[in-house]
């Protein structure tokens, strides 16, 4: 998909206070430092360095966010959030981040989608499970939610439909898909979801209230009884 293409650079924050308001749809992008996060990023978006993917886990320690949207106006933001679990970062810095992205998650407005990355020969360890269990009251609410088994190249057929049928039974009422960076499998898929959680159809029963309030608006003609 062309949209997430369009992908480039807003800002980043340490602290959530330090985030913009926005008003277009947010998709947060989270996962364990080593499941692909990064790598996923960039190759949704076809820029090779967009996301930072380093060759050491748990490098970066910002909320970074991109804007989606042609021809310079933003519809949708990308939040890619630090990765988590990672040994090599002090306890305290692990500490400090997850309580940053559980408050992002649980309560930023603009928040319209989580993407969960999970590699698929590990599985959704605890964090994750915790992750899930945290922000399942707003998934509830009609968050929507994706979890992505990046790295998919690596198991065998027979191999990947046994991990997806698990994790979707795991995965809190979200969707799961597979990917694979190197392959490409996936990614049009992916893209395609984002882009309608970011484009939600009008329902019928919107632009019906719509035209009723168009209707409303309407002064009285000249030759009414009023």
């Amino acid at each position: 998909m062309g949209w997430m293409h369009t992908a480039r650079f807003f800002t980043t924050a340490a602290q959530l206070d330090q985030l913009p308001t926005v008003d277009v749809p947010e998709i947060a992008f989270v996962g364990r430092s080593n499941a692909g996060k990064s790598t996923c990023i960039n190759t949704l978006t076809q820029q090779k360095q967009l996301a930072f993917a380093s060759k050491k886990p748990g490098r970066t320690q910002h909320i970074n966010l991109f804007s989606l949207g042609r021809q310079g106006v933003t519809d949708a933001v990308l939040a890619d959030l630090p990765g988590y679990g990672y040994a090599a970062v002090s306890r305290t810095d692990k500490q400090r981040w997850q309580r940053v992205m559980l408050n992002y998650l649980v309560s930023r407005p603009s928040l319209t989608g989580i993407v969960l990355l999970c590699d698929p020969r590990l599985g959704l360890t605890e964090l994750d499970e915790a992750l899930l269990e945290a922000v399942r009251p707003r998934v509830e609410a009609g968050l929507k939610f994706l979890v992505i088994l990046t790295k998919a190249d690596k198991l065998t057929r027979s191999e990947q439909a046994k991990v997806l049928s698990i994790t979707k039974l795991n995965a809190g009422g979200g969707e799961v898909r597979l990917f694979s960076a190197l392959k490409k499998q996936g990614v049009d898929d992916v893209a395609k979801l984002l882009w309608q959680w970011a484009h939600p159809p009008v329902s019928e029963q919107a632009a019906g209230d719509a035209e009723q309030e168009s209707a409303d608006a309407e002064p009285p003609s000249e030759d009414s009884d009023d």
